[in-house]
C-alpha cells in the first residue's frame, strides 16, 4: 500500500475530470464496461493517464475512468485489473481506493459469475450476501498504513446491510428480480473444477468468480460502505454439459445489458440519496 501514490491518484482524477470531489464509485465487470459508453455528459480518463493505475489486459474489461453525474457525482470505473492477471493485490484494489481517496464513500462492485446454486439462471442479477475468500490471499496482507485503515478491520457488514436493502427497493422499482447469495472467490484463470464447485457449494457458496473480495475488503478498510452486485452468466462446471468459455460469460453479459443498466441507473440515484443524509467521515 502506497498512500502518497493513492493520493496523487485522487488529485489527479479531480484535475482531469473537473470535479473536486465524487461521492459514489462503480465497478463494472466483465462485459459490462459498455454501461459507462451511455452516460450523458460522461467525462472519459484512460487509466494510462492517472499515476500508478494498472491497465487491464483481459478482453472484455475498458481501460477508463468516466466522471458523470448519475443523480451525484460518481465515478465508473470500466474495467479492472485481478490477481490472476499477475498484478500484486495492491494494484489490483489500487483503483477502489483511489476512488475513496477521490471523495467516493459508497462502492458499487459487479461482476460476472458462475451460478452455483442451482436457483440461479444465466443473466439474472444476484446481491452479494457475504463472500468466502478461498485463495488464501488478502489485500491487507504486509505493513498498515494508519492513514488508509485500521491494522484489522471489521468484515461482519462487509456488504452493507443498509444498501443491500436500497438495492432491492431500486430493483423493485424497475421490476427487477434480485436474489442474494454467497459469493466464493478463486483465483482463476482456469474456471473451476467440477469437484472445486461441488466444494464450495457445501461450503455455503451460491456464487464463484474471480475479482470483488479483494475491492470489497481494500474498501471497508478505508471506512466506505460497499454494495456488490454478480450477473450470472454461466452454471459452473458440472451443472451444464457444455465447456465454459469467456465468449458466454461477454454474450450473457451483453444480453443483459437493458435490464442491468436499468437497475444500476436506480440504485445510483437512490445510493447518491442516502449519501446525502450520512455525516461526513
Amino acid at each position: 500500500m502506497n498512500y502518497d501514490e493513492i493520493a496523487e491518484a485522487a488529485a489527479t482524477i479531480a484535475l482531469l475530470t473537473g470535479r473536486e470531489r465524487h461521492d459514489v464509485a462503480v465497478v463494472l465487470g466483465s462485459g459490462l464496461s459498455g454501461y459507462a459508453k451511455g452516460l450523458p455528459d460522461a467525462i472519459e480518463v484512460p487509466y494510462g493517464e492517472i499515476p500508478g493505475w494498472p491497465l487491464p489486459s483481459v478482453e472484455g474489461h475498458a481501460g477508463s475512468l468516466f466522471s458523470a453525474d448519475v443523480d451525484g457525482p460518481t465515478l465508473i470505473l470500466a474495467g479492472r485489473v485481478h490477481y490472476y492477471e499477475g498484478h500484486p493485490l495492491d494494484k489490483v484494489v489500487f483503483g477502489v481506493r483511489a476512488a475513496i481517496a477521490a471523495g467516493c464513500r459508497i462502492v458499487v462492485l459487479t461482476n460476472a459469475a458462475g451460478g452455483v446454486s442451482t436457483r440461479y439462471t444465466p443473466g439474472q442479477l444476484v446481491l452479494i450476501r457475504d463472500h468466502l475468500n478461498l485463495t488464501g490471499h488478502n489485500p491487507l496482507i504486509g505493513p498498515n498504513d494508519d492513514r488508509l485503515g485500521p491494522r484489522f478491520p471489521d468484515l461482519t457488514d462487509l456488504y452493507t446491510s443498509k444498501l443491500r436493502r436500497i438495492a432491492h427497493d431500486a430493483a423493485d422499482a424497475v421490476d427487477q428480480p434480485l436474489d442474494e447469495g454467497i459469493y466464493a472467490w478463486l483465483t482463476g484463470p482456469s474456471y473451476e473444477t467440477p469437484t472445486e464447485v461441488q466444494m464450495v457449494a457445501r461450503l455455503g457458496g451460491d456464487l464463484v468468480g474471480m475479482s470483488t473480495v479483494p475491492e470489497a475488503i481494500a474498501a471497508r478498510h478505508m471506512g466506505a460502505d460497499v454494495v456488490a452486485v454478480s450477473l450470472v452468466t454461466n452454471l459452473a462446471a458440472g451443472l451444464t454439459a457444455h465447456p465454459l468459455t469467456h465468449e458466454e460469460v461477454k454474450e450473457t453479459a451483453a444480453a443483459a445489458r437493458l435490464h442491468f443498466s436499468s437497475f444500476l441507473d436506480e440504485l445510483l440515484g437512490r445510493l447518491h440519496q442516502f449519501s446525502d443524509h450520512q455525516a461526513p467521515r
